[in-house]
């Protein structure tokens, strides 16, 4: 096979991988995918904590976001609380039903570095996490290049 098929193979299952985990959360906790995402986001990063954070940051489109917002606040599971200084800004902040499920997305994190990662040493991890940076570094700049010539 060609080096571009091994990666762009490799990228797929990766994401398969993280998918078949995410998959065992939605069914567990009655949750879709999109609002697995945005619940484990906010764990993540609690500092980013708008539906533009996670827009721009894990890529997920606009209008699944912001319906994936309105079905987790229904639920019970998000609060929302306009910014104080800029009242555009909508902060959005787990509950505790949602912490509730955070453990679940905690193993679910667990699980995909420690099966992805399993076997490499310490050294090994640090390389591909260099590597990683750079590579997705490279993809985003490839994004930004392609978005401004369309």
């Amino acid at each position: 096979m060609s080096v571009h098929t091994e990666i762009l193979l490799s990228v797929r299952r990766v994401l398969k991988f993280y998918d078949s985990l995410k998959k065992e959360v939605c069914q567990s906790h009655g949750l879709t995918p999109v609002e697995v995402d945005i619940l484990a986001f906010l764990h993540n990063n609690p500092q980013r904590d708008t539906a533009s954070d996670i827009v721009e940051l894990r890529l997920l489109p606009k209008g699944n976001v912001s319906q994936g917002v309105e079905t987790l606040i229904q639920k019970g599971l998000l609060t929302r609380r306009q910014d104080r200084q800029d009242r555009r800004r909508i902060h959005l902040t787990l509950t505790d039903k949602a912490r509730a499920i955070t453990p679940a997305l905690e193993e679910m994190r667990r699980r995909f570095y420690s099966r992805l990662l399993a076997g490499l040493d310490e050294p090994s991890r640090r390389a591909y996490w260099e590597m990683s940076q750079k590579i997705a570094q490279n993809a985003l700049e490839g994004l930004n290049e392609s978005w401004n010539s369309n």
